[in-house]
């Protein structure tokens, strides 16, 4: 089943989809023009999950929050739930303090969060789907709101279970988070040209020491470690879905040569960009 709302006038993007057997997302390609962030509800027996050709165990009665840019696919589909919107709909970003810190499931203490669901939140989801399902029946002025209200509401239930499973429960600080939440919006902006810790540390008014204090309490992973895996991850996206060569990727990610990328990349995956894109022609 493929429902789905838009707004022509704001370009608004909002779509359930719910036992769908060929549903997934390729970002580079197919959908590069859908800037759609993405919730999964796997209501089936653990599956797999293959993000950015990463495979990952995907458990049964869990739910995933997937970047627009991320690219993937399920081993089975077919007991997949998912909603999708872009910015126009709803913005995780603006609307942050609205919806209880809604960002943190999308820019929390891992980029792959699997979030539980006990029996009881199950059946609180599911009457959400009900609920979802019969306001798509409902075709009026006030259709679009009533639909980002119960996004809303979806949002705020998985992100009240994502911060018990995946912080300190004695950490209680809406402020440490929050810069630890901007960090990674910076990232994600700025990762391209900017490499170094000191940059994003000045954005923030914040020292370097600060920052790595804050990482301390969500995470196992350095302000560093942050960024360099932001590169990595997009280099790996560029050999994957892109023909581009090593010394286009290595200056679209910021390097003034492409030996300089050449050893940093080697340097995180133990094998050269030369060897990495021969390893996968070989599987193609």
């Amino acid at each position: 089943m493929n429902l789905k709302y838009t707004d022509n006038t704001s370009n608004a993007d909002f779509r359930l989809v719910i036992e769908e057997p060929a549903f997934d997302r390729k970002f580079f390609t197919r959908d590069r023009e859908d800037k759609l962030l993405t919730i999964a509800w796997n209501r089936g027996e653990e599956q797999k999950i293959i993000i950015d050709e990463i495979e990952y165990t995907f458990p049964a009665n869990s739910i995933i929050p997937l970047m627009v840019n991320q690219s993937f696919r399920f081993e089975n589909p077919e007991y997949i739930t998912s909603w999708l919107f872009n910015r126009e709909f709803y913005c995780i970003v603006d609307h942050d303090k609205e919806v209880s810190c809604s960002g943190f499931i999308f820019y929390g203490p891992t980029p792959i969060m699997f979030i539980s669901l006990d029996e009881k939140e199950q059946e609180k989801i599911d009457l959400l789907v009900r609920i979802f399902k019969d306001e798509f029946d409902t075709s009026d002025k006030i259709q679009g709101a009533m639909l980002r209200m119960l996004l809303v509401r979806l949002i705020i239930t998985i992100t009240r279970l994502a911060r018990q499973q995946f912080t300190d429960e004695t950490v209680d600080d809406d402020t440490k988070f929050s810069l630890y939440r901007n960090f990674n919006l910076l990232v994600e902006n700025h990762y391209r040209k900017e490499h170094e810790v000191q940059f994003y540390a000045g954005k923030l008014n914040k020292s370097p020491k600060t920052l790595a204090n804050v990482f301390a309490i969500y995470g196992q992973k350095t302000p560093l470690q942050i960024i360099q895996e932001r590169i990595n991850l997009e280099a790996r996206r560029l050999y994957y879905y892109t023909d581009k060569s090593t010394k286009e990727i290595a200056s679209e990610l910021g390097f003034e040569d492409a030996s300089h990328f050449s050893r940093f990349f080697k340097k995180h995956f133990g094998v050269s960009p030369t060897d990495f894109k021969k390893s996968l022609e070989k599987v193609a």
